[in-house]
């Protein structure tokens, strides 16, 4: 007897589920779902809107809808397992409501928006149990693709690009400098702003071939390959687009290329390269469009079906105290209050005087809802040297009303500043160059005090921030920012250096600010 007529035999030989057990789980499942939409609907809402609002995310529109086809595919095969309420499915639930948890006190949406899809994908696998889940397992892994990610490459990306199409000007022989992100040649000064990275095209092909690698491929090996031809070849792409784009500067004008950039490139390039993927990966699919997606029987053989039945409304009670008690807490502590002072001004330093802020470009560090924010240029009397003196002080941190994040701190979008390299900076500090047209350089050395703590990074910022918002205690911080604009031959360092030696120790200064000396 061959091994596919044994698996009919042992097939038939199984009762047929129940339709109506189907519906009372998927019932069950249904009411979860919506409880846990409905107690965090603030975070939903906001993934929907980044969705709707942020081009690079566009894609996720597309991803509920393919979802639903996922599953949809899989209805007739899992039709034939038996759902079941599963206990350890709970520990899920339970992970994802600490990293909820963990991201509300940290003030990371991130954290808090991945928690709630793990909690929606928690309850799947507690009420249709593991099996069933087995079914499942790339839909609800194609699922975390609805969480927006990815910001925190853009500047490694950018970085990529620029070197990328600095290659290809040597292979067409064109004489170009590169600083960090901006390339010099001499035709002009171009810069790899963060919309020509490539992030948008790159998370949207992730997104991609991960559907294309589970539909069209079998092997695994196969899949790999694909999602690696996915992941390298949007960012060739991109750096050829930087080049070309540099290219026809080169052998026309600036505004030609720049007009070419937006409507050939923007329209048809990124086409073309999805078009080559699948041209690349398309003799290489080894499943047949009538091959199931999930083998039901398979899965039916090896299923065991617990001998004690749990009650739904116990189960259903354990996974809303589990979702609930996060979010009391969090309520709680942040009744708790943390006052700052009414008014707040520019300290004195020795040997500095306090002068009027003309910068040579537009400049303000942009703290969205501080309770304070101060900026202010001083003057070495004996140099002349020139310093800005930047100070945000927060009696707490909450959503929307973050220290650190993106488009917070010094450098603020869509202001005609960019990032161009990290610096050395002092103890307890960051530093960072901006480039300005002009080109207009400036340095910025940025401390954060929260707590006990002094730091440039913004990852000790959020730590410190999910300690205090966990477990109480002072919730005040302040953002200490000074730079200073390129001058000549002096390096803006110098006259930084100079400046926080006369001003002292910055976190008596943090601490003086937020009223906690």
């Amino acid at each position: 007897m061959t091994s596919a007529a044994a698996d009919q035999i042992a097939s038939r030989s199984q009762p047929a589920v129940s339709p109506s057990l189907w519906a009372t789980h998927l019932k069950w499942l249904g009411f979860a779902s919506l409880a846990i939409l409905a107690v965090f609907w603030r975070d939903a809402a906001d993934m929907v809107r980044t969705w709707w609002t942020i081009s690079t995310y566009n894609h996720c529109l597309l991803i509920v809808p393919i979802l639903y086809w996922l599953v949809h595919q899989r209805r007739d095969e899992l039709a034939k397992l038996t759902p079941e309420i599963w206990l350890p499915g709970l520990f899920l639930t339970s992970v994802a409501s600490l990293g909820w948890l963990l991201g509300e006190a940290a003030g990371v949406a991130f954290a808090r928006q991945l928690g709630l899809l793990m909690m929606l994908q928690g309850a799947v696998v507690t009420l249709l149990g593991p099996t069933v889940t087995r079914g499942l397992i790339f839909p609800l892994g194609f699922s975390f693709f609805l969480v927006p990610f990815g910001e925190a490459f853009v500047p490694f990306l950018q970085m990529v690009t620029a070197k990328l199409s600095m290659v290809f000007l040597g292979w067409a022989d064109i004489p170009a400098f590169i600083d960090g992100i901006f390339i010099s040649t001499p035709t002009g000064y171009f810069k790899v702003a963060e919309a020509c990275s490539g992030i948008k095209f790159l998370i949207a092909m992730l997104a991609y071939g991960a559907l294309v690698s589970n539909v069209c491929f079998q092997s695994w090996n196969r899949r790999i390959l694909f999602m690696a031809a996915a992941v390298i070849v949007p960012v060739i792409a991109n750096g050829i687009r930087a080049f070309g784009t540099i290219y026809i500067a080169h052998h026309t004008t600036l505004d030609f290329a720049a007009g070419f950039d937006h409507i050939f490139y923007g329209w048809f390039f990124f086409a073309f390269v999805l078009i080559l993927v699948m041209a690349i990966g398309w003799p290489f699919f080894d499943r047949s469009i009538d091959d199931p997606m999930i083998d039901g029987d398979r899965l039916r053989r090896k299923q065991t079906i617990q001998t004690t039945a749990q009650k739904p409304a116990t189960v259903m009670a354990a996974m809303a105290a589990i979702v609930l008690v996060p979010v009391l807490w969090t309520s709680i502590l942040a009744a708790q209050t943390s006052p700052v002072p009414d008014r707040i001004e520019l300290p004195e330093v020795s040997g500095w005087e306090i002068v009027d802020y003309q910068p040579l470009y537009p400049w303000k560090p942009q703290f969205d809802g501080a309770s304070h924010q101060l900026l202010g240029r001083y003057r070495n009397r004996e140099t002349g040297e020139q310093v800005d003196l930047s100070i945000a002080v927060y009696d707490r941190q909450a959503e929307g009303r973050e220290m650190v994040g993106y488009g917070q701190g010094a450098l603020v979008p869509e202001s005609g500043w960019s990032r161009n390299r990290a610096l050395d900076a002092p103890a307890g500090a960051d530093a960072m160059e901006l480039i300005a047209p002009g080109p207009v350089v400036r340095d910025v050395v940025s401390f954060y005090r929260i707590g006990d703590t002094l730091t440039g990074s913004a990852t000790a910022v959020k730590l410190e921030t999910l300690k205090s918002n966990i477990f109480g205690g002072p919730q005040q911080a302040v953002a200490i920012l000074v730079s200073s604009e390129a001058n000549g031959d002096e390096s803006p360092l110098d006259s930084i250096n100079a400046f926080l030696t006369d001003l002292g120790p910055v976190d008596k200064l943090a601490d003086a600010m937020a009223g906690l000396r």
